[in-house]
């Protein structure tokens, strides 16, 4: 199972060099676990330039199983938070990798070093 981090899903959307790295990851749907945060994310990111180009987004996010945030997610993103001094989103798609056993792929530097994180440098 994987996860993909917001950032991800932004170079992704964006059609970078290094947002092709995801595409792999992305198009094994049966293997994709969405945060519901990181459709927050992405879509208040993507809107600023494009609410339809949001929406689309959001569709195709939603190929994968996309997981609501449940107390005991936010409980356990709020322990993550603190071990490893996670931003409050970041920590609850840590805790929703770990939730289902899943790898979570990300260029964002404050997963660097966690356990079941790859991190892709940019």
């Amino acid at each position: 199972m994987n996860v993909v981090d917001s950032s991800g899903w932004l170079e992704f959307f964006s059609g970078t060099e290094i947002g092709k790295r995801f595409v792999p990851l992305i198009q094994k749907k049966e293997e994709l676990i969405v945060p519901t945060v990181t459709i927050y994310e992405v879509f208040k990111k993507t809107a600023q330039v494009s609410e339809e180009d949001a929406l689309k987004a959001v569709a195709l996010m939603n190929t994968g199983t996309v997981v609501d945030l449940s107390q005991e997610l936010a409980i356990n993103a709020a322990l993550l938070s603190h071990e490893h001094h996670l931003p409050m989103a970041d920590a609850m798609i840590l805790a929703t990798a770990q939730a289902f056993d899943a790898v979570l792929w990300t260029l964002d530097e404050h997963f660097k070093g966690i356990e079941g994180v790859k991190w892709f440098e940019k």
